[in-house]
């Protein structure tokens, strides 16, 4: 059982940046898949961002390609995102996931066993 817990979270402006933290309990996890996804009100769960257990490998949703990164310290126990260039349409809670049950970097909620409470991130224009 990993416990995960997010922050960095909050209000940004259109085009600014901020930078999500998760932090892992337990002693294997340098040993995982993570991912990260989000869910904006009404919306299904998506996913955003994934990262080999070395950070050799990563993988992004096209609609954040290019502005966020995915990032891990396995050292400190903890994912990192950093996200630039926000847009309104990036309003949403952002959940840390892990592991990957297959080890592969995938796309889809089932495929990760667990998640943190989540963080609030709201871009406004």
């Amino acid at each position: 059982q990993v416990q995960l817990v997010e922050s960095g979270g909050g209000a940004a402006q259109a085009g600014g940046s901020l930078r999500l933290s998760c932090a892992a309990s337990g002693r294997t996890f340098s040993a995982y898949t993570m991912g990260w996804f989000r869910q904006a009100p009404g919306k299904e769960r998506e996913f955003v961002a994934a990262i080999s257990w070395n950070g050799d490998s990563t993988y992004y949703a096209d609609s954040v390609k290019g502005r966020f990164t995915i990032s891990r310290d396995n050292a400190k126990n903890t994912l990192y995102l950093q996200m630039n260039s926000l847009k309104p349409e990036d309003t949403a809670r952002y959940y840390c996931a892990g592991p990957s049950r297959s080890g592969a970097m995938s796309t889809t909620r089932l495929s990760y066993v667990n998640w943190g409470q989540g963080t609030q991130v709201t871009v406004s224009s």
